[in-house]
């Protein structure tokens, strides 16, 4: 009997499809042991001239008891136990951690079974018996790449926490990747907070077409080019048209309007200038379709065209994965299989016809240095001939079906022929008769499709551009009217999912497959909160960046974060031994801790007043402060004064919809915004759906109705 290792029992059922009766497949479902959770479990042994070596402890996992006493059980009776766990680091380490389990249990045993590591990018039957066909053995150098990220983040995290809860608050964690990301944050929120906007007017106007074309008399001979003061051949007949058309120049100069007296002054001149077709330029440009997608970039889209998560969208893809619907989604590579680009080239040919099809097959190289995580592949569909229209009823899920479209999207398109346009810059001058002064030059610019190409299957995409209707220099055009816009510039924009991810990506910090673990633990931490998608950092987290930035700057720079992730990849690539990296880290890190502790000054978490006057001591202010569940009142003389309260935020002029009590604004346990009842628990009504309120407005107050979540506070350090 064979048995056979994979992590969920979905992939369970998907495998049992395609191996026969001599198989046994059973889960081990992910991790079955790992560093203790109570204690630090790693013993450091001091080698002399900062050498160190660095021996786990490992424990079975909560829960997994069971679980591996199953294992132990079929495994006591296979002659193969074949390990198939996912293809990269982690899961490289899944199949170590059960193999030393099984060999531990098994090594009494007079006929030892054969171990064998199979490893595939997809779960289809030829993905799946071809790894049958060529097993390997473990690949401790990807194994010792993960072990050597697991015992960096427990040297910070179990070394460096307990400072954070002297010098900041109590109940405080830091991450070697996650306080990275939280100074990215904060940093772009000081960007924010320093930036003074400048007012600018911007100045259009709305002309349209005649339908007879003619150059009046008394023009200026600036008005037009050389030589073409004389009638314009005609057009033909068509509906006259509209369209905006923007100051560009003023008096042969670039137009820069801070004020509203001379955007009233340009105005002026427009009201009573003529206009008339000046220059036509034309180019045809040709767009390439995008690369097929890698992790990062699948995150980022799912973000930017579903608003989800980058959790949500590996949760999704998981499923995807494990049902068989895709390849490995945990992938840093552009790179298709020869046999799916002739399957997808194949379908475009057969599905849109030859004119969609470019003559050869595009190929994708992936930047930067090949690393052993890689799967190889892209993220792609196992079967291209399974359109999104195909998943109907019951087969999947709304959620996958939408990521399932947006991955087969951009697969088939990737091979597409590329689209072509005109772009179209028209250029208008605006001038009163001659003998007055003022001339002004406005533009407009237009697109036309010439050929959609890979955007036949974007065809919601909106266009930049706006149409334009086809002119002739020196036609005149008819002024319907014009308009200033008072605007000021804008400030960086806060990050979301998609932004930070590409921010994280472009800066080295972390890996694909560990950005989703970044951003949910700097929001469950409360070192940011997410607020209409956009991430603000909390006080608590602008207080842990600006301690660690003055006694941990090496730490916490972008560069050696990125190093790092390097040194893990020559790690995973056998160019570095792995104790030998975490050797040179811990020497200068572990000596920094000791100064710290002694030396550094405390720091406060800054409070938001409320201009109450604490009802308990009579003497304090009540300030919000930033907890571990969120935010909570309390007394600014705190520890002096223990005065405790819930932080709730009204929704005025909104009722319950079931008992018509008042609404306040709550958050999940995962920082998700939603709306419910003031008299929960006896009243349950709840709704993601921001109410609609009279003014809009909303109201703090200190109250003893919350809910249990909103309740809890941590006591301050």
């Amino acid at each position: 009997m064979k048995l056979v290792i994979v992590e969920s029992p979905t992939k369970t059922k998907s495998l049992s499809k395609y191996l026969g009766g001599d198989f046994e497949i059973l889960a081990s479902m992910g991790h079955v042991r790992d560093l203790p959770k109570s204690k630090f479990g790693i013993d450091i042994k001091d080698l002399g001239k900062d050498k160190f070596e660095f021996l786990p402890v490992y424990e079975l996992m909560d829960k997994k008891e069971e679980t591996v006493r199953k294992l132990k059980m079929v495994a006591a009776k296979a002659d193969e136990i074949i390990l198939a766990s996912d293809p990269d680091r982690e899961g490289e380490a899944i199949a170590w951690h059960v193999n030393e389990i099984l060999k531990e249990s098994l090594k009494s045993k007079k006929k030892q079974p054969v171990f064998k590591r199979v490893a595939y990018n997809s779960i289809t039957k030829e993905a799946i018996l071809e790894a049958m066909e060529h097993p390997r053995e473990i690949d401790m150098n990807m194994v010792n790449s993960q072990q050597a990220r697991r015992f960096l983040d427990r040297l910070v995290g179990y070394k460096l926490s307990p400072i954070l809860w002297k010098k900041v608050r109590r109940g405080l964690s830091a991450g070697r990747v996650q306080s990275v990301a939280v100074r990215l944050i904060v940093e772009r929120e000081r960007e924010i907070e320093k930036f003074i906007p400048v007012e600018y007017w911007q100045i259009r106007a709305l002309v349209r077409t005649l339908g007879i074309n003619t150059v009046e008399s008394g023009w200026s001979e600036t008005c037009l080019p050389a030589g073409r003061l004389s009638r314009p051949t005609s057009v033909g007949s068509r509906n006259d048209e509209e369209f905006w058309v923007e100051l560009a120049r003023f008096k042969n100069n670039k137009v820069e309007i801070h004020n509203g007296e001379e955007a009233k002054t340009i105005l002026d001149i427009l009201e009573a200038a003529e206009y008339v077709v000046s220059d036509i330029k034309k180019a045809e440009r040709k767009t390439q379709p995008h690369a097929p997608f890698k992790t990062s970039t699948l995150q980022q889209a799912a973000a930017n065209v579903l608003g989800w998560s980058a959790k949500r969208t590996m949760n999704i893809a998981q499923k995807l994965y494990e049902q068989g619907d895709i390849t490995y989604h945990r992938t840093d590579s552009f790179n298709l299989a020869p046999i799916a680009i002739d399957s997808v080239r194949k379908f475009i040919g057969e599905e849109y016809g030859e004119k969609y099809l470019p003559a050869s097959p595009r190929i994708y190289k992936t930047s930067g240095k090949v690393v052993a995580q890689e799967a190889h592949e892209a993220v792609r569909p196992t079967h291209i001939e399974v359109t999104p229209e195909k998943y109907t009823g019951q087969e999947m899920a709304m959620d996958e079906k939408k990521l399932y479209s947006l991955i087969w999207r951009r697969t088939v398109a990737c091979q597409m022929a590329e689209a072509v346009f005109d772009d179209t810059k028209v250029v208008i001058k605006a001038a009163v008769p001659a003998g007055r002064q003022g001339e002004c030059e406005l533009t407009a610019n237009g697109i036309v499709v010439k050929f959609d190409g890979w955007k036949k299957l974007f065809t919601k995409d909106k266009e930049e551009l706006q149409a334009l209707p086809e002119l002739l220099v020196g036609e005149v055009l008819s002024k319907k009217k014009v308009e200033s816009l008072q605007k000021f510039t804008q400030p960086p924009a806060r990050f979301n999912d998609a932004s930070l991810i590409k921010e994280l990506e472009k800066k080295g910090i972390g890996r694909p497959s560990t950005y989703a673990a970044i951003i949910s633990t700097i929001v469950d931490r409360r070192y940011v909160e997410q607020k209409e998608r956009k991430f603000f950092p909390t006080s608590i987290g602008k207080a842990v960046v600006d301690f660690l930035m003055e006694n941990f700057p090496r730490e916490m720079q972008y560069e050696f974060t990125a190093k790092m992730e390097d040194s893990l990849d020559d790690i995973a690539n056998g160019k570095l031994p792995w104790m030998d990296m975490l050797s040179k880290f811990w020497g200068d890190f572990s000596r920094k801790l000791f100064k710290v502790d002694k030396e550094s000054v405390r720091v406060g978490v800054p409070t938001t007043g409320t201009g109450v006057k604490c009802p308990l001591c009579s003497v304090g202010e009540v300030v919000i402060r930033d907890g571990k569940f969120g935010k909570f009142l309390s007394c600014n003389r705190y520890p002096e004064c223990a005065y405790k309260a819930p932080y709730i935020i009204y929704v005025e002029d909104v009722v319950c919809e079931k008992c018509g009590k008042r609404v306040v604004l709550k958050k999940t346990r995962t920082g998700r915004d939603f709306f419910g009842c003031e008299d929960y628990p006896n009243c349950t009504w709840a709704s993601w759906k921001k109410p609609q309120p009279k003014d809009g407005s909303e109201k703090v107050v200190d109250s003893e109705v919350a809910d249990k979540e909103g309740s809890e506070t941590e006591e301050e350090g």
